[in-house]
């Protein structure tokens, strides 16, 4: 991990970072509203958007959303206190090898010093390991379960946890 780095992005990074998950969708259509989406929140600044880069490559990101407006159903998971934390993704050749753990703490410390009390998750109950990881990391409080709808109006149930930081 010696060439690897954890950083905020900027627009351009995130414009490219999408364009790499655009390029390797099924769904693109999805990921393009998603794009456009990501871009106008950072220049608004309504979510913070953390990369880690390897040999100057991203290879894994994770969103903190900081205003209730960026995120559906974001009563209970975005106060002054408490943060929404979302589009956690990892290039598929990079899993499992600690990148993002390492992004994800760089992440709760910069949320940390920046004044958040919580972090709050949220997870389809059908994506096991992603939740058995969520629960590792100290997200095991319940909020709530409610819909989510992507942009092709595909329907999915969530539940949402938080943890203290």
């Amino acid at each position: 991990m010696n060439n690897y780095v954890c950083k905020i992005a900027n627009v351009e990074d995130v414009a490219l970072k999408y364009d790499y998950e655009i390029e390797h969708a099924e769904d693109k259509d999805n990921w393009i509203v998603w794009k456009e989406n990501a871009i106008n929140r950072v220049k608004n600044n309504d979510v913070i958007v953390y990369h880690g880069v390897l040999d100057g490559e991203i290879i894994c990101e994770a969103t903190a959303a900081l205003d209730s407006k960026s995120v559906q159903n974001s009563e209970e998971l975005i106060n002054k206190d408490k943060v929404y934390l979302f589009a956690f993704r990892t290039n598929p050749p990079y899993r499992g090898l600690g990148y993002f753990s390492k992004l994800f703490h760089y992440m709760i410390d910069d949320l940390k010093s920046k004044g958040y009390k919580y972090a709050t998750v949220g997870v389809e109950p059908k994506e096991k390991k992603n939740f058995e990881i969520y629960q590792k990391w100290g997200f095991t409080n319940f909020i709530k379960s409610s819909e989510e709808e992507y942009p092709n109006g595909e329907k999915v149930e969530v539940n949402y946890y938080a943890k203290e930081l």
